[in-house]
């Protein structure tokens, strides 16, 4: 078993790349449209292009990390490679230099695929770290309820500081409040990459005569039906979950009409998040990893659903409702991540191939389509519904906010729940798995020992 410990060291790598990836899902759209001064249309636009962009690269990525070979193991060198140059761009993203409208667009487009590019190289072979630290797919929950939990308190450090920060270090320019603070928070996500790379090990290895070209690598991945299901659940997922997270923002300030609640009204979701993800481990101590991923993003649709109903002046009511919907959708992401793993393992199984790195890249390629695709309609549907910056909206644009922050994500959580119904690696059949490629490999470790006992 892992220590708390090495769980600890693994979560932190998340603490680090959330404090990028909540910045981009919360703020970006709002800074490139209220501080930069980038029309919401292109904003979407440019999103959807960065992302598929950025999304190519995942499984090019992948690859890449899976034939790695360096005295440190394939994954881990990453963290300590990538951590400056990741901050580095993260602080390009957020400056804003004095140019003509276009000169904003491509500054905009180049600064975003670089940092995107830069996220891509660092936290692909991260996620792929979290598939070899254990065999074990009890631990693997765990050791993705420790991720999640540390990389929500990230993001919780976002949601609480972000504004906070903004306004100490711009002292009423928001420009220079912005680039400030998320040189300050990159400077923090450095040490925490470090702190990762220098608490975690590789344990899970891959099979020695093992040579796969690109090519063939895809070949043998596309084998794999139950990672196909997972790629197109963790699309829709990301779509609606990404499209509901940029519209935070506009909705307290322009629905419910209270700005000076928008750091409140997010640091709860983060709050939500993380009590969510912190409660995932014992939740799949009575119920099976799908039937759990299943029934709480028919609660998360459901809840979205109520929000729309919500009227502005039910403050509280909307607090709660967004509190609880980052509760529950957050209760089944370290289950989709520990899901990852075992279709590693199914693949491996079915193939005889093991590509960690790229089952990893690719469902994040999906994940990254779906943050795509959100981002993108988020900006095209405040475009549609008219919106225009730091002014009194009208009903028709207020309506259409309200619509996009509720019911359309709703609609992703219902199609990732069909998605998942047909989803068959339950806990039971993960465990024979891994006693079969045990006894097949002739290695039984300490971890594979104890799979082979709960097999028994």
């Amino acid at each position: 078993m892992l220590t708390k410990r090495e769980k600890i060291a693994y979560g932190l790598g998340d603490t680090a790349s959330n404090i990028v990836f909540q910045t981009v899902m919360l703020f970006l759209t709002f800074f490139y449209t209220d501080i930069f001064g980038i029309s919401p249309a292109v904003v979407g636009s440019m999103f959807l292009l960065v992302r598929i962009i950025d999304a190519i690269t995942d499984p090019l990525m992948g690859v890449l990390a899976d034939k790695t070979n360096s005295r440190h193991g394939k994954y881990r060198p990453y963290l300590l490679w990538l951590a400056l140059p990741f901050a580095f761009c993260s602080v390009l993203a957020f400056t804003t230099p004095d140019l003509s409208a276009n000169g904003k667009v491509i500054y905009a487009f180049v600064t975003y695929t670089l940092l995107m590019l830069a996220y891509t190289a660092i936290n692909i072979p991260y996620s792929a770290l979290g598939g070899v630290l254990t065999a074990d797919p009890t631990e693997r929950v765990s050791v993705q309820s420790y991720r999640f939990v540390f990389g929500m308190l990230g993001g919780l450090l976002v949601t609480a500081c972000t504004l906070p920060l903004v306004n100490y270090f711009g002292n009423g320019d928001s420009a220079k409040g912005y680039q400030l603070t998320i040189a300050a928070m990159s400077a923090l996500g450095v040490v925490l990459f470090l702190l990762c790379f220098y608490g975690t090990r590789e344990r899970v290895t891959t099979p020695v005569a093992q040579q796969l070209t690109l090519r063939s690598s895809v070949q043998e991945l596309w084998q794999n039906d139950q990672w196909r299901i997972l790629c197109v659940a963790a699309f829709f997922l990301l779509t609606g979950m990404v499209l509901r997270s940029t519209l935070a923002i506009y909705y307290v300030k322009y629905f419910l009409g209270r700005a000076d609640l928008i750091t409140a009204f997010v640091t709860l979701g983060m709050l939500g998040n993380i009590v969510g993800c912190a409660v995932a481990q014992w939740l799949c101590r009575y119920i099976d990893k799908i039937k759990a991923y299943i029934g709480l993003q028919l609660i998360a649709a459901t809840i979205c659903i109520v929000s729309f109903f919500v009227g502005a002046e039910q403050l509280m009511l909307a607090f709660i409702l967004y509190f609880l919907w980052g509760f529950f959708l957050q209760m089944a992401t370290p289950l989709l991540w520990a899901k990852m793993a075992d279709t590693v393992d199914y693949g491996h199984y079915k193939t005889g191939v093991r590509i960690t790195g790229l089952v990893y890249s690719s469902i994040v390629f999906f994940i990254k389509l779906g943050l795509a695709l959100g981002g993108a309609l988020a900006g095209w549907l405040l475009a549609g519904y008219g919106y225009q910056a730091n002014v009194v909206q009208s009903s028709l644009t207020q309506q259409g906010i309200l619509l996009s922050f509720t019911l359309l994500p709703a609609i992703g959580s219902i199609l990732v729940a069909l998605v998942m119904s047909r989803y068959r690696l339950t806990s039971s059949t993960v465990l024979e798995i891994h006693r079969q490629l045990a006894e097949q490999s002739g290695e039984i470790t300490p971890e594979h020992a104890r799979v082979n006992a709960l097999t028994q």
